[in-house]
C-alpha cells in the first residue's frame, strides 16, 4: 500500500471531482452533487442546496491547479487551503473505517471540508516524493487529470472510457493499416 487508504480515496476522489468540470460537465445538479458524494465516500454534513452545489464546482478549479504547477507552488496551495479553512488534524473512526484524519468537523461546509480533505491527500503525496503520480489524461481529446495509485505506475487515463476510446483508435489504425 502506497498511501493509508483514507488519503488514497481522497486523492481519488480529489481528482474525480476536478474531471467533472470536464466536458460534458457531470456536475449540474444538488441530485448529481448527492450521487457523486455518495460514490466517494464525503461523509458529514450536507445542505443539499444551490449554494453548496456552485461552492463545490467553484472548489474544482483550485484542486486543479495541484496537478498544473511544482511543488513550490503545488506547497503553497496545500498550505493555503488548510490555513483558509481553519484544518485541525485529529484521529477520528466511524462507520466501517478504522483510525483514520479528519481536519474538519463533521457540521463544517462541505466544499470547506473538501478542500482540506484534498489537501491533507496532497500534503502526503508531496512527503512521500510521490508528485510524479499527478498527471493529465494521455488521451488527446481529454483534459481529465489522473493519481496514479498503482504499483508499476502505469495509469495514463483519467477514465475506464479515455482508456477504451484511445485502445479502440488504436485497433482501427492498425485494421486500416492492414
Amino acid at each position: 500500500m502506497l498511501f493509508a487508504h483514507d488519503t488514497s480515496l481522497a486523492l481519488a476522489g480529489t481528482a474525480a471531482l476536478v474531471n467533472t468540470a470536464a466536458a460534458p460537465e457531470t456536475l449540474r445538479t444538488v441530485g448529481e452533487l448527492a450521487e457523486f458524494l455518495d460514490r466517494w465516500e464525503w461523509t458529514g454534513a450536507r445542505a443539499g442546496d444551490e449554494a453548496e452545489l456552485e461552492e463545490v464546482r467553484a472548489l474544482r478549479s483550485r484542486l486543479r491547479e495541484l496537478w498544473e504547477v511544482d511543488d513550490e507552488r503545488r506547497v503553497a496551495i496545500v498550505n493555503a487551503l488548510l490555513r483558509e479553512n481553519g484544518a485541525l488534524p485529529q484521529l477520528v473512526r466511524h462507520g466501517t473505517w478504522s483510525w483514520h484524519l479528519h481536519a474538519m468537523p463533521d457540521d463544517a461546509p462541505l466544499a470547506a471540508r473538501m478542500a482540506v480533505e484534498s489537501a491533507m491527500a496532497m500534503a502526503d503525496v508531496i512527503r512521500a516524493g510521490e508528485t510524479d503520480r499527478l498527471a493529465t489524461c494521455a488521451a488527446p481529446d481529454c483534459e481529465g487529470v489522473v493519481v496514479d495509485l498503482s504499483k508499476n505506475r502505469s495509469r495514463k487515463y483519467c477514465s475506464t472510457a479515455c482508456t477504451n476510446r484511445v485502445a479502440a483508435a488504436a485497433y482501427r489504425a492498425r485494421r486500416h493499416g492492414d
